[in-house]
């Protein structure tokens, strides 16, 4: 953390301030409306309790669906230029590591006074959108108010109900209204993402993965697989953001976009199609790409993840920039949109929180709340800073990794080409998920190439694992398990 320029601990400030808050912010007024008696619902990982969003729905004619999207109002407990703030803004994001999880904001606010929690009257950014029975958003807003979380629930258990193969959570079961309300939003957010893949978002699925310790000792890195739960909030915070981006855009307002460019390295791209006998156009297209990956799916369900890893390397990284009144920024390639931000998650990434400081501003006809330049110097150290935590985050993982692999060196493997530049060739394994570098035999090799390799070397304390190729290149079939991941 201190070598890539993040806080691990707080300041006694910090720690000052936050002891001084002593209960969850609470505001009255015209401006606040009294959303508390709706059937709002969170659903997150199983042990998460810094609760962001909440979501509910309200059926309207002609097939129409009214989808609101409540946000913690953290602005009102964490204010801009307290010491809270300034921690805040250094690090820009929360920290997962498989070790340990080092929070933006401290868990006294994030998993209690500024979180969505069940049983809670809590102040909330809300995002009204009406969905139409085709998927498209015909009408948004956006405004304040109070609400109250009526089911804390968890990704896997309401994706099991909802495909059928379990019982209703407890939750679901005893609160009247809300086995309707979610299958209403696993309707709407499914029309969505069609849509969405119809207008060329892609649909890419990688393995991510998650420490599995047994005794305080790490046992596994076990894939996390994608589901419907997972896609419903996906869908609905990818709404939200393109309506928050459109919101300051109508207010004449300034905001931090999210943006991923057209990808430099699409020839490579191209490349692959060709490799499994398709054809993409020679400039970047999202919708022609998104066909492929489609085909790809279905053709090699278990290849896919493999697949998506090596386009979304080719693809690049998302970034923020400021987008002025009056002009326009390049969009998000990969989902497909052009008004994009994030605002939707202030508990845990600062941009979010700048956004929602830009909203309150915007509802209340104020004044602007950073500056032209200082919101460029935010986009840019936020980007900075994501990519300071991504790399802390990969090098804890590829620690626990070689941690699991120190006893199996010489031991062959299938893998995958992840990275090939001047800095060296990288390449994943599948069981457990590690990747290394391949310090042998990598001339030639470029992303998305199937290889053999034999292990040769691990360094837990570095995160180091090499790999010597063994044997030519060869289409080998890497079994899997995806999850989607959003930019």
């Amino acid at each position: 953390m201190v070598q890539r320029g993040l806080l691990p601990d707080f300041s006694p400030e910090v720690m000052a301030e936050t002891q001084a808050i002593a209960k969850a912010a609470c505001d009255s007024g015209p401006l606040i409306r009294d959303l508390r008696s709706l059937l709002w619902a969170s659903i997150d990982n199983d042990d998460s309790r810094d609760l962001d969003q909440l979501s509910v729905s309200e059926r309207l004619t002609a097939g129409a669906v009214k989808i609101l999207v409540a946000v913690a109002d953290v602005d009102a407990s964490v204010k801009a230029g307290s010491a809270i703030d300034g921690h805040a803004q250094i690090n820009t994001t929360s920290v997962y590591t498989a070790a340990e999880i080092f929070p933006m904001l401290p868990e006294k606010l994030s998993t209690d006074l500024t979180s969505l929690s069940e049983g809670q009257e809590r102040l909330a950014i809300v995002i009204e959108m009406i969905v139409g029975a085709d998927g498209t958003v015909s009408e948004s807003d956006v405004y304040r108010a109070a609400v109250c979380n009526r089911a804390k629930l968890a990704y896997n258990a309401v994706a099991a109900w909802l495909d059928g193969s379990a019982p209703a959570p407890p939750r679901i079961a005893v609160v009247p209204g809300l086995d309707e309300q979610l299958r209403t939003q696993d309707r709407v957010a499914q029309v969505m993402r069609r849509l969405r893949h119809q207008h060329g978002a892609l649909s890419l699925e990688t393995i991510e993965t998650r420490a599995v310790f047994q005794e305080n000792a790490l046992a596994d890195l076990r894939a996390e697989e994608t589901n419907r739960a997972k896609q419903l909030i996906e869908d609905f915070m990818i709404a939200a953001n393109g309506v928050t981006a459109k919101y300051l855009e109508r207010k004449g307002l300034p905001s931090l976009r999210r943006v991923l460019r057209s990808p430099e390295r699409w020839k490579r791209i191209v490349d692959l199609a060709l490799e499994s006998g398709e054809h993409l156009p020679a400039e970047p297209s999202a919708p022609a790409l998104q066909d492929f990956l489609a085909s790809r799916r279905q053709t090699d369900p278990a290849g896919f993840p493999d697949l998506s890893l090596a386009i979304i390397k080719l693809l690049g990284r998302g970034e923020y920039v400021v987008e002025l009144p009056g002009q326009r920024v390049e969009g998000h390639f990969g989902l497909a949109v052009n008004h994009y931000t994030h605002s939707t998650a202030p508990n845990r990434r600062f941009p979010d929180l700048v956004t929602q400081r830009l909203l309150k501003a915007a509802i209340a006809g104020q004044s602007m709340p950073y500056g032209n330049a200082q919101l460029g110097e935010l986009a840019r150290h936020c980007t900075e800073q994501e990519d300071n935590a991504t790399k802390v985050e990969r090098q804890v993982r590829k620690s626990a990794a070689a941690l699991l692999l120190a006893s199996r060196i010489g031991e062959r493997f299938d893998a995958i080409v992840t990275g090939a530049s001047g800095k060296g060739t990288w390449a994943r394994i599948s069981q457990p998920v590690a990747e290394g570098k391949v310090v042998n035999g990598f001339e030639g090799l470029d992303v998305g190439e199937r290889i053999h390799v034999k292990l040769v070397r691990t360094d837990v304390e570095n995160g180091f694992i090499d790999f010597a190729r063994d044997g030519p290149s060869r289409n080998i079939s890497t079994k899997g398990a995806g999850s989607t991941r959003s930019s």
